[in-house]
């Protein structure tokens, strides 16, 4: 299966071949755009199509090529199909339904998050298995799930305004960081005092599941106003980063591991680009351990966009027999629990 992925600013292809319990990973190509959005702190729709029409070609190319695999001996084109930007979904589905068409293969539609939602199965997966808590969380999306089955998903809460990565990323513009801002937030909060600043953790009720984030990154302006960013010294810098990011971070454990109690699931998944932060990762695993939880992280590398997820998708659906569509088009927005309908 060839997975394609296109739905913010990873133009990304990958090969996979297994079955649902038994994948391999033959290649798998990303191609970032971040020297082309770093200079606004954040993503540009429209650059970022331009520069996947640049990129697609070259990507799938490049991952046929790795995985010594001819376009005709596919049996299956996946494709994210949604939710994301338009303008480059659209690269990546027209890509596809070319690809589909001239080769007489199924062509499938994946949404973005199910390929988060799966990429732990890409590694290891003989000790895992349905019904799990999912907890996804990247920049455009903190969702917690009940997966209880492969296609079978229960939203069980999910943020009311920002992202939880989106919050990294001006939170990190306000401190004058780099973007992308979680991996800039988290070098800066090494060493940090995550008691130093009594930052707001908002909606922290165990038996709600629904996150909110503006509020946090407010907190965060009004701090700054207070204590100017020119005038802090490295010390405070670091503080203040290391207690805003355990802020961020607090709610994702506290109701991860409540879902779990909740529901009876002793399995948790955590995937999305946030997922790769090792304070968040280290803290889920303590809490984990405490609760009897098996906790999975997906590979640092499979945090991020990338087209191995999207095969893993498909390699799924067509393991379970969906014929493909004849027909595709792009979703910039597409709930994840229509998928159960």
């Amino acid at each position: 299966v060839l997975g394609i992925e296109s739905s913010c600013d990873e133009t990304a292809a990958a090969v996979l071949e297994g079955d649902a319990k038994r994948m391999t990973l033959l290649a798998n190509v990303v191609h970032g755009q971040l020297d082309i959005h770093a200079a606004f702190g954040g993503v540009v729709p429209e650059l970022a199509s331009r520069a996947h029409i640049r990129n697609i070609g070259p990507v799938v190319a490049a991952a046929l090529r790795q995985a010594g695999v001819a376009a005709h001996d596919l049996d299956g084109i996946a494709v994210t199909a949604g939710p994301g930007l338009v303008g480059a979904l659209l690269v990546g589905v027209a890509m596809a339904r070319g690809m589909a068409l001239a080769l007489g293969c199924p062509l499938l539609g994946i949404h973005h998050m199910e390929g988060h939602l799966l990429s732990p199965f890409l590694e290891r997966v003989d000790d895992f298995d349905f019904p799990f808590i999912a907890l996804l969380v990247s920049g455009g999306h903190t969702l917690l799930l009940r997966a209880t089955a492969f296609g079978d998903y229960q939203l069980l809460g999910q943020t009311r305004d920002d992202s939880v990565g989106e919050a990294f990323d001006k939170g990190a513009r306000m401190l004058g960081l780099g973007y992308p801002g979680g991996p800039a937030i988290a070098a800066l909060a090494e060493g940090g005092d995550i008691r130093a600043v009594p930052f707001p953790r908002v909606l922290l009720d165990r038996t709600r599941y629904d996150f909110s984030y503006s509020g946090l990154k407010s907190a965060l302006r009004t701090l700054l106003e207070r204590e100017p960013l020119a005038g802090l010294s490295s010390r405070r810098r670091q503080d203040i980063a290391a207690a805003f990011q355990e802020a961020l971070i607090t709610p994702l454990v506290v109701k991860a591991v409540a879902a779990c109690r909740d529901t009876g699931i002793d399995r948790l998944v955590v995937a999305g680009g946030v997922g790769a932060n090792a304070r968040l990762r280290a803290r889920l695993t303590q809490a984990a351990d405490a609760a009897n939880i098996r906790v999975r992280f997906p590979a640092l590398g499979l945090c991020t966009d990338n087209g191995a997820m999207i095969a893993c998708a498909g390699l799924w659906r067509l393991a379970k027999g969906e014929p493909g569509v004849s027909t595709l088009n792009a979703r910039p927005r597409w709930s994840l629990a229509t998928l159960s309908a």
